[in-house]
Parts: C-alpha cells; sequence; structure tokens
C-alpha cells in the first residue's frame, strides 16, 4: 500500500489578482473568462473603455469580481503608472497587440514603428511594470505574453508581425532568468490563427485560407477557446515549474 501518493497541484487561482491587457475583444476576451472562471479577481485593460465595458459588465452579469482599466501599453510611463496604482498582480495576460500584414518590400516606417511600440516596447514595459509590483511586495507571480506560432517561423506578409513576436520570446526569457529567484515566472503563448474579427481579412483571401489550414496539423482554425486551458495552466500552480518557455497552441503548425 502507498501512504504518500502525489498530489495533483491546483488550477484554482481564488484570492489571485489578474490583470489582462488586451482584454476587449478575441483572445483577451477569452482569458479573462478563463481567469475570471478559474476564481481570480480580473482586471481588464484597453484602450477603449467604450469597447471594454460590455466585457466587464457581461462578466460581472455571470457573478465575476472584474474592474476596468484604460490603458494604452504604447505608453510606458501612463501604463507603469496605471499598473503602480491598481497593483500588484499576481498574474499578467498580455495580449493587446497590433498587425500591419503586407509584403516586406513595402513596409512603411510609420507601420513598422506602430506595430513594435505595442507589440514590443509595450508588452515589454507593461511586463515589467507588473514585475516590479510583484518584486516590490515580495511576491511571486506568473506572467504571460500571447505570441504566436510566427515568433518560431516565418509567413508571407508577416515580416514585421514575426520579427515582434520574435523579440517578444527572447525578453520572456531573459525576464524568466533574472526573476526566477523573485518567485516570477515569465511564459508565452503561441496560438496558431485564431478565428477573430482581426483575422477575418486573412480568412476572406481563399488562398491564403487554404494555406493556413495546410499548415495546421490538425485541420481546423483555432477558436479563443483554444487559448483559454493554457492561460488558466500557466497562470496557475500547476505550472509551477515552468518558465522561460513558449506554450504552443498551434494545431501542429510548427512540428514540421
Amino acid at each position: 500500500m502507498i501512504d504518500d501518493l502525489p498530489k495533483m497541484p491546483s488550477f484554482r487561482l481564488d484570492g489571485k489578482r489578474a490583470l489582462v491587457a488586451g482584454a476587449s475583444s478575441g483572445i483577451g476576451v477569452g482569458a479573462a473568462v478563463a481567469l475570471a472562471g478559474a476564481g481570480a479577481e480580473v482586471v481588464l485593460a484597453a484602450r477603449s473603455m467604450e469597447r471594454l465595458d460590455p466585457v466587464v459588465h457581461a462578466l460581472r452579469a455571470a457573478g465575476h469580481a472584474t474592474k476596468a482599466l484604460s490603458l494604452d501599453v504604447a505608453d510606458a510611463a501612463a501604463t507603469e503608472a496605471a499598473v503602480t496604482a491598481a497593483g500588484p498582480f499576481d498574474v499578467l495576460v498580455n495580449s493587446a497587440g497590433i498587425a500591419r500584414h503586407g509584403p516586406a518590400l513595402e513596409t512603411t516606417e510609420p507601420d513598422f514603428d506602430s506595430v513594435l511600440a505595442t507589440n514590443v516596447r509595450g508588452a515589454y514595459f507593461l511586463t515589467r511594470s507588473v514585475a516590479k509590483g510583484l518584486i516590490a511586495a515580495d511576491r511571486g507571480g506568473s506572467l504571460i505574453n500571447i505570441s504566436s506560432q510566427m515568433a518560431h517561423v516565418g509567413g508571407p506578409d508577416r515580416a514585421v508581425y514575426s520579427a515582434t513576436k520574435h523579440a517578444v520570446e527572447g525578453f520572456t526569457k531573459s525576464m524568466a532568468i533574472e526573476w526566477g529567484s523573485s518567485g516570477i515566472r515569465v511564459n508565452t503563448i503561441c496560438p496558431t490563427f485564431i478565428r477573430t474579427p482581426l483575422t477575418d481579412q486573412t480568412f476572406a483571401n481563399p488562398d491564403r485560407a487554404r494555406w493556413v489550414l495546410e499548415k495546421i496539423k490538425l485541420g481546423r482554425l483555432g477558436t479563443v477557446e483554444d487559448i483559454m486551458g493554457a492561460v488558466v495552466f500557466l497562470a496557475s500552480d500547476a505550472s509551477a515549474l515552468v518558465t522561460g518557455t513558449a506554450l504552443m497552441v498551434d494545431g501542429g503548425w510548427t512540428a514540421g
């Protein structure tokens, strides 16, 4: 008879405070719902309060503890001030991001700068701001950046976007190394193409839609629901020894 069976780590987040950036649509909404469902108090952040408020009201109507925060991650100083005032947060899910897809030969400097300002600079300083609050409070935590399969491969019309996501993977690993001794874990989630309003333009092109489906080994597009379990896993004690890594939710795209 075995008396010391291992105990399953909890996926619950009761008593935790979570910040979800880019929470007004798509993956951000899914992350907020997932974290709230696991018991966390969730602060939803986005640039547009007009788009954010209906999400907050829907979560409250479902019995979840949520708050709204106006936040433009491209403004590093304002982001740090807002996070300092509202934090500390045990969990961060950064789903704020933009894309300006097109051939590399046609990339404009304004488009390049705009995408980097949000996807790299914004993500970097948001992650740092949440970490600073945790370190000041002498608390550990889980910081999650929504990256992309395009952080590990390339694709047509994706040169700028792919560059930003490769950068996110790089600073995620370095931050995980620096803050590991403080009990702060830093990881990414790398989705394949997820059906959201932002991807409608891609799927409206039959050739591009066919190319996408041929690459996804499971033969279907992703949904927001496909990301939710990954968010709870990385946010919870179930992933207590996971840091500095990328969780692929890509239907096998990057497998070969």
